[in-house]
């Protein structure tokens, strides 16, 4: 990407130059955004999980595995479980939030600094009951130095020619110097104080590109039904638990659904088009070569909005066709007939005339005067 391409950084963003960082994961998106910090100006260590990995990585110098044809910065380097952890000043986690647990264990045991704040990559949910990622390590490391990445983020395709994304915190700094460090590297993005908003727009468009992939071949109609059904009703549950409306309709929600919905490569639309192919749920990670949060994360989604009394027929729906408790067809069906409970928040009719506020105030006074003259009359 050329310099002309490079969003305009805003004089007030703090610079990013400098910054020590750890990228943990080295799958398609922590690499990506791993490349994107070292090209920002964050002095970047990309964990693999294992020294094989790490040594196949600094020996191709990309990731032939999961960002093939990407060549990494020359100031990124590379390690394995615990490098650089201990000098980090920002600690990006590019893993699958099921292993949310054990990486924030291995984070306390392999030297993490109690003042270095942790980024959530994931857009997930936390099993077993279906939190938000933010949450979870906000409880473990406090509400301040934790943030979240969200917004259409093609791994391939912020490396080569950018993205959109949101930086969700409730510390303005954290959020603006993250999002510096993106803009520095070419791509569009935006602060926000709104994590939990992000994680459960990501949650939600995860479930909805699944949901329009396994209807998109009984039409085009049912598969935008499906999708919109299951935005919806997560968006009742998001509002619910205090997040803004505009996280769910920018980026992090509208244009990360859209993004994952119309790529084909896609791995959640296309683990719902293996599901109405009739392929078991179990056998789909193999076929799609990694795993697919939406498999595991709308299950969970579908309990915590009937936990909050959520009326979300759609996404339980879903998950029972995930579960292989619901045939392709009764998913089908579901979809079609569902109504959702409607948000209209009616007009007031129009006023007749002489019903408005003034209105009544002359009819006072022409009262009053009327009063007053009969008084004068009787008087005489």
């Amino acid at each position: 990407m050329t310099e002309r391409h490079l969003p305009q950084l805003p004089s007030r963003l703090p610079t990013p130059l400098g910054r020590r960082a750890v990228v943990v994961g080295a799958g398609s998106f922590g690499t990506a955004v791993a490349v994107l910090l070292a090209r920002g100006g964050f002095r970047t260590v990309l964990q693999a999980r294992t020294t094989e990995q790490a040594e196949r990585l600094q020996q191709d110098r990309e990731n032939q595995t999961y960002l093939p044809g990407v060549e990494f910065p020359r100031e990124l380097r590379i390690g394995h479980i615990g490098d650089g952890l201990s000098r980090a000043e920002i600690v990006f986690l590019g893993v699958p939030s099921r292993g949310l647990d054990e990486v924030i264990g291995r984070l306390e045991d392999t030297g993490l600094s109690p003042k270095a704040s942790i980024v959530s990559l994931a857009k997930g949910l936390v099993p077993p009951d279906g939190i938000a990622p933010t949450v979870l390590l906000s409880q473990a490391f406090g509400e301040h130095r934790v943030a979240c990445v969200g917004g259409p983020a093609h791994a391939r395709e912020m490396v080569s020619e950018g993205a959109g994304l949101v930086v969700a915190s409730s510390d303005e700094e954290l959020a603006t110097t993250i999002s510096a460090v993106f803009i520095r590297a070419g791509v569009v993005c935006e602060s926000s104080n709104d994590p939990v908003g992000v994680e459960l727009a990501g949650a939600a468009k995860n479930a909805a590109a699944l949901a329009a992939g396994a209807t998109e071949r009984h039409g085009l109609n049912a598969a935008g039904a499906a999708a919109g059904h299951i935005f919806a009703e997560v968006w009742r549950f998001a509002e619910a638990n205090g997040a803004r409306p505009e996280s769910m309709i920018g980026l992090a929600g509208t244009g990360d659904l859209v993004a994952t919905a119309l790529a084909p490569q896609s791995r959640n639309r296309r683990a719902g088009e293996l599901l109405g192919e009739g392929v078991p749920t179990s056998e789909i990670p193999d076929r799609i070569g990694q795993a697919v949060e939406a498999l595991e994360s709308v299950p969970m989604l579908a309990r915590a909005l009937e936990r909050s009394g959520v009326d979300a027929p759609v996404t339980r729906g879903l998950a029972d066709l995930i579960a292989g408790a619901l045939p392709l067809e009764g998913w089908v069906a579901l979809v079609r007939t569902t109504v959702p409970p409607s948000p209209v928040r009616w007009r007031p009719r129009p006023r007749e005339r002489g019903e408005g506020f003034w209105a009544r105030m002359r009819a006072r006074w022409l009262a009053w005067r009327e009063r007053r003259a009969q008084q004068r009359e009787d008087g005489a």
